[in-house]
């Protein structure tokens, strides 16, 4: 039982946070907060919410409303508030691709230790590849692109003090992907929302980001580029042959691949084609892959996928036909639902160049979080984390870095420095994953005890004990039964960029204590 300093709770009272007291879970229903309803406010005790896919969660208060800042807008958004050992603080979670869904997974990684909890689905309801809810409503664009998010922060926030009858000390946020990019949009936009923001892999400049697949789709679009799954393992190899032992080890991972010089002309038939060679056609194909986008004038204005994990670009990049990857699909219906209005618009025969400005005309004032300029959320004492996958065959990494490079560039370096940190993580995918270490704390996956061991668990560090832990530990787990505890086969440091892992040059190599974070 909860005590509060008012014993008396008077329909409609309001805080001066616009929400209610409440003794229990059932009273926040009658909350009344502006341009919101609540569906429903009730209390989960048996550990597992079948509609959301989760168990052995503790007991919690779970609030589910709708938010209507528009005639147009249905944001569905969902809050759960643990019923004893709150530690005090909020978690803001994001979401993937263009949205529709709840990350219920890490909600309930949070809620079990002890987060107040928040998520939204930014106003509709879709799979993470159909853009089509977008198509004629220009305010269901602005719910996705930022004001979802905005408002889910500002009604958690009422929700707690209505529910605990006091504010949370600390609010964060972490998500990654399409969640990163809506952790920047706090950031640039709404630096009072969140205190710590872990932002992974972060679509960020989307417009530019999203134009720079057309290129890419036409490079591997014509049946002579096309280049087959089953050619990817060849190309891997011959990337790992000329750049693997950079950091001193042979271990399948490129610790920094910016600094991999792969030419892939080695790749060469010599005779007819087979699975372990290209053609020149399909040579220039990855090239293309490898450098990004450029106009017709030659200027880079795309970043190309990194090289070592090729096998992973099979259901992102290559499909199994040049229609049918993943990354084609965001493409298209980024295209079509949210630039052109033209549901057959077709990526093979549409210029590069003219999609790129059609874009940024009509999708960067909602949908970019590209403002360099943090100078609001650290006056606050904000604390930013970036981190992106080396590997990642979904965002190419080189647009992280050229933000982190611009927020450096606009507050200066030794400011950047106060409040911002970057870290590449050697040999993952998109935001996990991949041959590398990859668990480190982000999305509430589990990670060792202590700051050391998550990045999340050092923003919370930093945040709130002003120290950072500027090496962290990732980790790999090895494949075990669900009742066992994780085992890790490999932990590797993560380093601040621009400094990457190198082996030490004795012990196991598979333990993070035999290598140092270096400066390339």
């Amino acid at each position: 039982m909860r005590i509060f300093r008012a014993c008396v709770l008077i329909s409609g009272m309001m805080l001066a946070t616009g929400a209610a007291w409440a003794a229990d879970c059932a009273s926040l229903k009658s909350l009344k907060l502006e341009a919101t309803d609540i569906v429903s406010a009730e209390t989960v005790t048996s550990g597992t919410v079948e509609d959301a896919g989760v168990q052995g969660l503790p007991a919690f208060c779970r609030l589910r409303g709708i938010m209507r800042p528009s005639a147009d807008s249905k944001i569905d958004f969902e809050v759960w508030l643990p019923e004893k050992d709150w530690n005090g603080r909020l978690l803001g979670s994001g979401n993937g691709g263009f949205a529709g869904s709840f990350s219920y997974e890490q909600m309930a990684g949070y809620l079990m230790r002890g987060f107040v909890v928040s998520g939204t689905d930014t106003g509709h309801d879709a799979n993470g590849t159909d853009a089509t809810w977008a198509f004629g409503h220009p305010e269901k664009v602005k719910d996705f692109g930022w004001r979802a998010i905005h408002l889910a922060a500002e009604r958690s926030k009422q929700i707690v003090s209505a529910y605990y009858g006091k504010p949370q000390q600390k609010s964060y946020f972490d998500a990654c992907s399409d969640g990163g990019r809506e952790a920047l949009m706090e950031a640039e936009r709404f630096p009072a929302d969140y205190d710590g923001i872990l932002a992974g892999a972060p679509a960020y400049a989307w417009s530019t980001l999203l134009a720079s697949g057309v290129p890419a789709m036409q490079a591997l679009g014509d049946p002579k580029a096309y280049i087959s799954s089953l050619k990817l393992p060849a190309i891997q190899k011959a990337a790992l042959d000329a750049c693997d032992e950079s950091d001193g080890l042979k271990d399948g991972i490129i610790a920094d691949p910016n600094q991999c010089h792969f030419d892939p002309q080695v790749l060469l038939c010599k005779g007819e084609e087979r699975r372990e060679c290209l053609t020149q056609p399909q040579i220039d194909a990855l090239r293309m892959l490898y450098t990004g986008a450029k106009d017709k004038s030659g200027k880079q204005w795309g970043h190309g996928f990194t090289p070592g994990d090729e096998p992973a670009w099979k259901n992102w990049i290559t499909g199994e036909d040049p229609e049918a990857s993943a990354f084609a699909s965001f493409v298209r219906n980024d295209f079509r639902y949210l630039v052109t209005g033209d549901p057959k618009w077709n990526g093979l025969t549409a210029d590069p160049d003219a999609m790129l400005k059609l874009s940024h005309e009509n999708t960067a004032a909602d949908l970019d979080s590209t403002d360099p300029d943090l100078a609001k959320f650290a006056a606050r004492g904000g604390k930013l984390i970036l981190y992106h996958g080396w590997n990642d065959p979904a965002i190419a990494p080189g647009f992280t870095i050229d933000y982190y490079k611009q927020v450096q560039q606009t507050m200066g370096a030794d400011k950047a420095d106060s409040f911002v940190r970057l870290y590449m993580v050697p040999g993952m995918e998109h935001c996990l994953g991949g041959p590398g270490a990859s668990a480190f704390g982000q999305l509430g996956i589990p990670a060792g005890k202590g700051p050391q061991f998550g990045l999340f668990d050092s923003l919370v560090n930093w945040v709130e004990k002003g120290a950072l832990d500027e090496e962290v530990v990732a980790s790999k787990f090895e494949r075990q039964a669900a009742k066992e505890a994780p085992k890790a086969a490999l932990t590797r440091p993560l380093c601040t960029y621009p400094k990457v892992a190198k082996y030490k040059g004795s012990g196991d190599s598979n333990d993070a204590a035999n290598f140092a974070c270096v400066a390339p």
